[in-house]
């Protein structure tokens, strides 16, 4: 039998035995329940006659500069909002003063990378007027205003205020050539006084440019279709024999002159060959759509004629397009680009002279209220909107974009223009929110990151007003005149804006629902509308009931 090997054996080390530990005596644990210091609770120590406050009055907080208030440190807290810009209103948390507008925010302050805002909400909410309020403090600081395009009006009595001009646009109402240069020429003269050959060729080549543009623009509108390559040539080689023969500011019947009187320069770019028959069959077309535009056709003759106010370069400027009605769509599209047309002209001579050292610097906030209607107006619309939210940094403007909700700019026929749309807000230096309903919250969110905390906010501004049994009425909305302002990943700042005194008349929107302080007589004209009188109602009556009128008076 083979021993047994020890080493494979596994050996089992017993555990130390450990004693219980001795049980803690009551006065131990009376020791350990009981504090070593005693304190009392926030409202005092409690229990009867032990001094316990029922109420805890609250800190006063006071408001002061730093110089006021460097000595009370370490009880001083800064606000934390800019003070650059100007004043829109009070935070609504701590009260602090909260000041903000695109161009100054961009310029002085560099918060944000682009000088533009866009503004959403409900209506009846307070969009315009935040608007209006940076536009009237932006120009006590030297932005001129420039509203191309007012189609509610909005903004006609602030620029009245302003000491600006109101150019009034539509059918009847004033007419827009969009073949003026406007006041290129003139810059190009003093461009060519001064030695600026380049800048001046650059001046007159851009207004050649947009009056081509334009004219196309009308056409495409006009026709639903674009202009061909070779009507493209046409008009580019007619506008140019116009300038030729320098005989004033042409108009849309002196193009259609040209091309009707086909010039050899015109019949080089036709390619006609020789033929007067293929050159006819080549322009008719043109001349069709050219004769529409100029004998008050779908567009009507606003554009037809001579301009009558044209638009200053040294003070703000509203175009009142108002009376356009909403059915309208081709001629809403149709005036608002000559509008923006005008404008960015005038932008970009104002800035040639500028950068000539022919005249100060000027900058201008361009704004574009009810942009929804804006984009739905036309082809090519969202287009434009696109490359002037691109470019408007390079062009020394500020632009501010208004328009209710997310949805509003998804609306759009077709995806691309959807895509374009979105990227308005994505692209803005600042968004500044409004009350909106929840159902946006998602919308906007995947362009402006926002938490759950102002995401609440926003929803809970959009609630009606309460409605006030006393008066009758419906008192105030909990969300009018209460913004977030949003820079990026920023926490937004949530502002109060409250309107002066000397505010409230250029702000007043509902001006149509004021009752009348007279009322106009009736039109006794009018036998259907007007009020006749007893004499002729008699004579009427007798007419039609032979005897009837001797008959009362016997029986009287």
């Amino acid at each position: 039998m083979p021993a047994i090997d020890n080493t494979r054996r596994r050996i089992r080390a017993s555990k130390p035995k450990e004693l219980a530990a001795a049980k803690p005596s009551k006065a131990d644990r009376e020791r350990e329940k009981k504090p070593a210091v005693k304190r009392p609770g926030p409202r005092g120590w409690l229990g009867r006659a032990r001094g316990e406050a029922s109420v805890v009055q609250p800190v006063d907080e006071w408001r002061g500069t730093t110089v006021q208030v460097c000595g009370l440190h370490p009880f001083s807290v800064g606000t934390g909002t800019p003070m650059i810009g100007v004043p829109l209103g009070l935070q609504l948390f701590t009260g602090a003063t909260v000041c903000a507008d695109p161009i100054s925010w961009f310029q002085d302050a560099g918060l944000i990378s682009n000088p533009s805002v866009f503004v959403l909400g409900l209506p009846g909410l307070g969009k315009s007027t935040l608007i209006r309020r940076m536009a009237a403090g932006g120009a006590g600081l030297g932005n001129l205003p420039l509203v191309l395009g007012d189609l509610k009006p909005d903004y006609v009595d602030m620029i009245k205020a302003l000491g600006g001009q109101v150019i009034t646009l539509g059918r009847g109402r004033g007419h827009l050539n969009i073949l003026d240069p406007g006041e290129a020429t003139a810059a190009a003269e003093r461009l060519r006084a001064a030695g600026k050959e380049k800048e001046r060729a650059i001046v007159l080549a851009d207004a050649h440019g947009r009056r081509h543009t334009m004219v196309s623009a009308l056409l495409t509108i006009l026709r639903k279709n674009p202009p061909s390559a070779r009507e493209e040539a046409i008009i580019d080689r007619a506008l140019k024999v116009l300038d030729d023969r320098a005989a004033g500011v042409p108009v849309l019947g002196d193009l259609l002159a040209v091309i009707q009187e086909a010039p050899p320069e015109v019949r080089a770019v036709a390619l006609d060959r020789g033929d007067d028959d293929r050159y006819r069959r080549i322009t008719e077309e043109l001349e069709a759509s050219l004769i529409s535009l100029t004998t008050g056709g779908r567009l009507g003759e606003t554009f037809a004629h001579h301009t009558d106010v044209p638009m200053m370069r040294d003070r703000p400027v509203v175009y009142d397009v108002s009376s356009i009605d909403d059915s309208d769509t081709d001629m809403q599209a149709a005036i608002l680009l000559a509008c923006w047309s005008a404008g960015f002209g005038t932008v970009n001579i104002a800035n040639a002279l500028a950068d000539a050292g022919l005249e100060p610097r000027r900058h201008y906030l361009v704004v574009l209220d009810e942009l929804w209607r804006a984009l739905r107006a036309g082809q090519g619309m969202v287009d434009r909107v696109d490359a002037l939210t691109r470019l408007n940094r390079q062009r020394g403007v500020g632009l501010a974009m208004i328009s209710h909700t997310m949805s509003d700019l998804l609306a759009l026929p077709t995806e691309s223009d959807r895509m374009k749309a979105r990227g308005f807000v994505e692209r803005s230096g600042m968004v500044i929110a409004g009350g909106l309903p929840g159902a946006e919250m998602p919308m906007l969110t995947s362009a402006v990151p926002l938490s759950r905390a102002e995401q609440e906010l926003l929803a809970s501004w959009q609630d009606p007003g309460a409605w006030d049994t006393g008066a009758g009425r419906e008192a105030e909305p909990p969300g009018r005149g209460k913004f977030l302002i949003k820079v990026g990943g920023h926490p937004g700042i949530p502002v109060k804006v409250e309107l002066i005194e000397a505010e409230r008349a250029i702000n007043d929107t509902n001006k149509l629902w004021h009752p009348a302080d007279s009322f106009p007589q009736p039109d006794e004209s009018n036998p259907v509308i007007g009020l006749e009188s007893a004499d002729e109602v008699e004579r009427e009556f007798e007419a039609e009931v032979p005897g009837a009128a001797r008959a009362e008076e016997g029986a009287a």
